[in-house]
């Protein structure tokens, strides 16, 4: 990975930069993510919210109650559909980016399983990967 990186949808409406590293790269297993997905789980790069800026384009926001309370926000290309970013009003000051929407996710190497407690049977994850049943220690409400 070099820095700063980038992404956007599929149809080129919304472009973003991040120039910071991520704090973290997982794959999380809650209902929200898999509806948002159509999978078993979201795989996402969270990175400070300082450091992300949105280059061209408007998201379209999904917003549904989060685990911490407030809202979990699903931000999406309002022409293409595609899934771009996830933010929590509980923690603005992370946002996690949708692997699949950087312009190179070859870099992106899962450190862990995030809600487990939520995924489904039949979803086969990582042994060797750390596991949480809901947030991980970064994300814990203080």
């Amino acid at each position: 990975m070099t820095l700063p990186f980038f992404g956007g949808c599929a149809c080129g409406a919304i472009r973003y930069e991040c120039t910071a590293e991520p704090i973290a790269m997982l794959h999380c297993h809650c209902r929200d993510c898999q509806r948002g997905t159509g999978g078993p789980f979201s795989s996402g790069v969270v990175v400070s919210a300082d450091a992300f800026k949105l280059l061209r384009g408007s998201l379209r926001y999904y917003s549904v109650p989060g685990a911490m309370g407030p809202n979990n926000n699903r931000g999406f290309c309002p022409d293409c559909g595609s899934p771009v970013l996830a933010r929590s009003d509980a923690a603005p000051q992370f946002i996690g980016l949708k692997v699949a929407s950087l312009d190179d996710p070859s870099w992106f190497t899962p450190q862990m399983d995030i809600f487990t407690s939520e995924a489904q049977p039949w979803d086969f994850m990582d042994p060797a990967l750390p596991k949480f049943a809901e947030y991980p220690p970064f994300a814990q409400p203080s």
